[in-house]
């Protein structure tokens, strides 16, 4: 049946920001082509052959008509002013300072390095891998070293890295770990639970010259033995 004038223009007018239509997949014709090449005739029959029944749900998804990509952000925004923006401390460690305007732009406000590069990835991994990577490239360039390295864990992980190395190289028969009770919450906690499966004395000392903690370490360790 041949279109008239009026449909023409109210095609063109149509909404155009439909996330179907920005979708990279196949159209119908490579679709066809697909499924001649194995075999089928529909893309249900397709999943008829290839889906086991027990394990389909058997009825339409109940799903909301699709929207627009205008759509989508303005419900978004309505969910996004609900937030209420507080000063963050997460991680702690943070001190008042003043932050070049250049790094702020550059880096902390830079989504290349908290966005993900692939849909299937969704996390900021790849992108502190690259910030790590530029790190060592900055650090070789200042030292004029062909090498440099800069450690994938966070403070955290590291001591209870550390805290490993140690009793791997001491042995057996030292099984005793001082940690200072000023360090980060999360330090200690990260720490104190890996030390679990390796030492069996672990205790914490009030702030003290080191030469009076490893005397006093050594007592209680001697004492427990």
């Amino acid at each position: 049946m041949p279109t008239t004038a009026a449909q023409d223009v109210s095609a063109l007018l149509d909404a155009t920001d439909r996330f179907a239509d920005r979708h990279n997949g196949p159209d119908a014709a490579e679709v066809r082509d697909m499924l001649d090449a194995i075999g089928a005739d529909s893309l249900d029959e397709l999943i008829d052959d290839a889906v086991p029944d027990d394990i389909r749900l058997g009825r339409a998804l109940d799903l909301p008509a699709a929207r627009t990509e205008s759509e989508a952000l303005a419900d978004l925004r309505v969910l996004a002013e609900q937030n209420v923006v507080r000063r963050s401390l997460i991680g702690m460690g943070y001190a008042a300072c003043e932050t070049p305007a250049v790094i702020l732009r550059n880096l902390f406000e830079n989504p290349g390095w908290y966005t993900q590069y692939t849909p299937y990835q969704a996390e900021l991994s790849q992108g502190r891998l690259e910030a790590l990577l530029n790190f060592q490239q900055m650090v070789s360039d200042l030292t004029g070293l062909p090498l440099a390295n800069a450690s994938l864990l966070d403070e955290a992980t590291a001591a209870a890295e550390a805290m490993a190395m140690a009793k791997g190289i001491a042995g057996k028969k030292k099984n005793t770990f001082i940690i200072d009770p000023g360090c980060h919450p999360q330090t200690i906690g990260v720490t104190t639970t890996r030390a679990k499966s390796m030492v069996n004395v672990f205790f914490f000392l009030p702030a003290m010259p080191f030469a009076i903690a490893i005397a006093s370490a050594a007592a209680v360790a001697s004492s427990r033995s």
